[in-house]
């Protein structure tokens, strides 16, 4: 009789059961419009967080360098007082100070016109710094004006209007060195004011030129 043969089964074709599925997540159940719409809102509104300032000396990189140190605020880091007048402010000025400046003199010096002569020198310089760049040229103008007007006070004269009118003039005769020292200090002044201004605008010039 013949006997069958049977082949026993290859490893590779062993049947595998296949592996247990995966137990599923839990959902999350997507939030209400109105709960959506709020988040959303509240980082809109969130503000930026500010960068921290670096310290520091700056870098090759441009990082940022220690903030500038202003200047005490006291006594000894108050400015110089630098008004600008414009031409009436500075006739107004000049002519205020010399006729007070005449008062004083006829109070405290017997109207000595010497004194009032000296006192005229400061106030024109007063007059040629403090006017503003634009109204130069009003300077030399108005301090003999100013001159005139303080002498009201020191002049000698009587009591009629031509008496004091004549005391005026013969003050002005006697005093017209004094006031024309004065003038040319002024112009003087106003002169190195006009040539430094103009150097100033020069350089800014030179300064916006592409190099």
């Amino acid at each position: 009789m013949e006997q069958h043969r049977t082949r026993p089964p290859s490893r590779g074709a062993t049947r595998r059961d296949p592996p247990p599925p995966l137990p599923a997540l839990p959902s999350v159940p997507p939030l209400p419009p109105q709960a959506a719409g709020r988040e959303e809102r509240g980082r809109r509104q969130q503000p930026p967080r500010p960068a921290a300032p670096r310290s520091g000396p700056a870098g090759p990189a441009g990082a940022a360098g220690p903030a500038p140190v202003r200047p005490p605020v006291g006594p000894a880091g108050r400015r110089v007082p630098n008004p600008r007048l414009t031409g009436l402010g500075a006739g107004l000025f000049s002519s205020a100070l010399m006729f007070v400046l005449g008062c004083l003199d006829q109070l405290l010096f017997g109207s000595s016109l010497t004194a009032y002569s000296v006192l005229f020198l400061p106030v024109c310089l007063l007059t040629a710094l403090w006017v503003r760049g634009g109204d130069l040229l009003s300077a030399p103008v108005v301090v003999p004006i100013a001159f005139t007007v303080g002498l009201l006070p020191v002049a000698d004269g009587g009591h009629g209007f031509g008496a004091r009118l004549m005391g005026l003039v013969t003050a002005l005769a006697t005093q017209v060195g004094w006031l024309y020292g004065g003038t040319l200090m002024a112009a003087l002044t106003i002169l190195a004011r006009g040539l430094r201004r103009a150097a100033a605008r020069r350089h800014a010039v030179r300064a916006r030129q592409p190099r």
